[in-house]
């Protein structure tokens, strides 16, 4: 089915990919989720302490850290269709089997360990492994376009999954988002492919492999040495540009996380109805959709540090919102903050995978950047857990805004030192010199 249709249709054979990528993310990513969903009925039905349930979230978060380095070797060696039906059945299987829980432990197997685990597969990690590949030319717009799919999945998901877990209960739920995600996405995934010369395609659409179209194009390439070097994770290891960026990405996911999970809590604190928090979580997540789609075309036109320096901002003038907020609680701020957190601070998101697939390209890539987003989610892990120490410890959350502040700052600082655009032009500045 796929060699027919790359045959008949090699521009939009990539864009059909983009397609199949957000909806798999739309449904993957949000299953993790709607644990949140669960969460209220499981502790109703149970009465087991909040700490416990919770644990398995967590739990699950740390599986995916732990997993993302074996992920990008299974990538390599399998591919993208292998990874997400893998994905697909873990996830499946964890929703499905969660509706005969009796025990915490059976919570940590199933919406723990086989969520989260499915999840990373779905999730951003597993799509950046082999997305760059089918995108050159148009790679931040495709890259943006695609992982959209979470936030618009985020806001139609949701809502409809907290109505059927309140008209049917939460078991009837996760039965039911289990089915729906093998019916729909194991057929989709059957059309991925690694990589458009698998199929004997260009990227970006340019016909069939050698065409004209593509030869008239001009190379992206800056660094003909570094482009050269025939990258593994090893190699990979012992350069500057690979610490960089796990500083860089380390940084930026701490101040992602750090307020994902504490600004609820502290806009309540601060005067605002839980309602009014609510809400201000999902305009994040709606704002986040144009950002990426929007940032992630101005990293084709611009370059990818600028637009990751864009992101950076938006986090650090978040965080300058909440504090403004501590002491004047005014509406008016509180949405100031929400825009500038999705449509600047989610637009990263359109780069995380576009910035290391320029740096060391090649067929590893898979191995090299699943040891990088270890780096990353650790920085997702650590940001929520410090900021809430820092509040336990002084009574407030402003010194742990600052330091989300100077890591703001840091990421943006890093990703310059790493200088993928040193490496490979992005579209809009390429020179007809380069070749």
């Amino acid at each position: 089915m796929r060699a027919a249709l790359s045959r008949r249709l090699p521009f939009y054979y990539g864009w059909l990919i983009v397609g199949v990528v957000f909806v798999t993310m739309a449904i993957g990513v949000n299953a993790r989720t709607a644990f949140s969903l669960f969460f209220p009925p499981i502790l109703a039905e149970f009465g087991w302490a909040r700490g416990v349930t919770a644990g398995a979230f967590s739990f699950g978060f740390m599986v995916s850290a732990v997993l993302t380095p074996l992920l990008g070797q299974m990538m390599d060696r399998k591919g993208p269709r292998v990874v997400m039906e893998t994905g697909v059945i873990a996830m499946s299987a964890g929703l499905i089997l969660a509706t005969f829980a009796t025990e915490p432990w059976h919570i940590y197997l199933t919406l723990g360990l086989l969520v989260g685990a499915g999840s990373v597969c779905l999730g951003y990690t597993g799509q950046s492994l082999f997305m760059p590949a089918w995108f050159v030319h148009r790679r931040g717009l495709a890259i943006g376009l695609a992982f959209s799919g979470v936030g618009v999945g985020s806001i139609l998901m949701l809502p409809a999954l907290q109505s059927w877990i309140e008209h049917t209960g939460w078991r009837s739920a996760c039965l039911g988002l289990g089915v729906i995600s093998l019916i729909l996405l194991v057929p989709l995934n059957l059309l991925l492919a690694r990589r458009p010369a698998d199929l004997g395609l260009e990227p970006d659409g340019d016909g069939q492999l050698g065409s004209a179209k593509a030869a008239a194009r001009p190379s992206n390439i800056v660094d003909k040495q570094w482009a050269g070097i025939d990258w593994n994770l090893n190699r990979a290891l012992r350069t500057r540009r690979f610490w960089w960026l796990v500083v860089g990405y380390f940084s930026g996911l701490y101040a992602w996380y750090a307020v994902q999970v504490h600004q609820t809590k502290y806009l309540v604190e601060v005067g605002f109805g839980t309602g009014e928090a609510a809400m201000a979580l999902g305009a994040v997540s709606l704002a986040g959709v144009v950002g990426q789609v929007m940032l992630g075309h101005l990293s084709d036109r611009i370059g990818r540090e600028p637009v990751w320096a864009l992101g950076c901002l938006g986090f650090a003038l978040t965080y300058l919102a909440l504090l403004v907020l501590g002491s004047h609680p005014h509406p008016a701020m509180m949405w100031f903050m929400v825009i500038v957190q999705g449509a600047l601070g989610y637009g990263m998101t359109a780069v995380v995978a576009a910035i290391p697939a320029e740096i060391f390209e090649g067929k590893q890539y898979g191995s090299i950047f699943g040891t990088l987003m270890l780096g990353a989610i650790s920085g997702g892990a650590v940001g929520p857990w410090l900021t809430g120490l820092i509040h336990d410890a002084t009574g407030s959350y402003d010194a742990g805004f600052w330091l989300a502040i100077g890591f703001s700052a840091l990421s943006a600082i890093a990703v310059w030192q790493a200088a993928p655009g040193k490496v490979r032009a992005v579209s809009g500045r390429i020179r007809p010199s380069i070749s």
